[in-house]
């Protein structure tokens, strides 16, 4: 039987308020700090076309490391596992822009979800494309079938301003010669692609070919075979949400990406897509009251891996 998830989305609503002013923005990117903490919207795709939401989520925000999984999606679509040469598979224990493992692991990112495996995934799309971030916009418009998603330029430009970072995770890599394109090239293409904005609603839809053994529920097309879909989903359990993976699986029970500018992506395989939005983060950078409405939407749905 169906949860009613209508009435499971006020419940959560209602119990999220008293958290929106506990977390905070990411400051570090100076146009996400202009964003308030009283935001929050959630939606919910089920792969029979059905769509719940609830407060914010008719709103743009700003995708972040959400669009790690897109462009992961789309290289994995095109190289297959000829990108596990560069990048690997585990969770990195560290935080998503650390240089320290990289620095003895010879250049290898030990995942794609983390800074510097997301900017080998847009090298290795780089050298498909004419621009990375062009084509995982376009992706991200063919899974959602939303023709309209596009780039936050004032965003982009604020990341690409405050990239310090990840211009020295990137030149280690390029030392260690495991990014063959320029590096301005590949950090202005990876800073475009983070500011995606899209919806809740949006975000859940796009999500739905994942939950649906990799083909878009809504179209037929096939993205993934199922087992590559299975693939990703299972990194996105593991590394999907910086490094409270272990925290996250145990409250929440999906596979998940999350996003410094305070959205979270989460998936029911085989029924159902869900985003969740909420600026504030906790220390680890994924949204705070949104992780709390994720183990709650698990929790009063009976719906988890688990």
């Amino acid at each position: 039987m169906q949860p009613d998830y209508a009435a499971i989305l006020q419940t959560i609503f209602a119990e999220v308020q008293p958290l929106l002013s506990q977390g905070k923005v990411a400051s570090y990117i100076p146009e996400l700090s202009k964003v308030s903490t009283q935001h929050f919207g959630m939606a919910v795709y089920c792969l029979d076309g059905s769509t719940y939401s609830i407060g914010d989520s008719q709103q743009k925000f700003s995708l972040q490391s959400v669009t790690k999984l897109f462009a992961l999606a789309l290289a994995f679509s095109r190289e297959g596992d000829a990108i596990w040469e560069r990048v690997g598979r585990e969770p990195s224990g560290n935080p998503f822009n650390s240089l320290v493992q990289l620095e003895y692991e010879r250049g290898k990112p030990r995942n794609p979800f983390i800074n510097a495996g997301a900017l080998v995934i847009a090298d290795i799309l780089s050298a498909r494309f004419v621009q990375s971030d062009i084509a995982v916009q376009q992706f991200a418009r063919t899974i959602s079938g939303e023709p309209t998603i596009d780039f936050d330029m004032a965003v982009a430009q604020s990341e690409r301003q405050t990239a310090h970072r990840n211009y020295a995770i990137a030149h280690l890599m390029k030392d260690f010669g495991n990014l063959h394109n320029p590096v301005k090239t590949v950090i202005d293409s990876y800073c475009r692609q983070c500011s995606l904005t899209m919806t809740c609603a949006e975000l859940a839809k796009a999500g739905g070919f994942l939950a649906n053994h990799g083909s878009v529920p809504w179209s037929g097309q096939r993205i993934l075979d199922a087992s590559s879909s299975k693939r990703l989903n299972a990194l996105m359990l593991t590394c999907g949400t910086y490094d409270a993976a272990g925290d996250f699986a145990y409250r929440v029970g999906l596979p998940a990406k999350s996003g410094v500018g305070g959205g979270i992506l989460a998936l029911v395989p085989g029924e159902l897509a869900v985003a969740v939005w909420s600026p504030g983060l906790d220390a680890t950078g994924n949204s705070l009251a949104g992780t709390y409405a994720l183990e709650r939407f698990t929790t009063l749905t009976a719906r988890s891996i688990f």
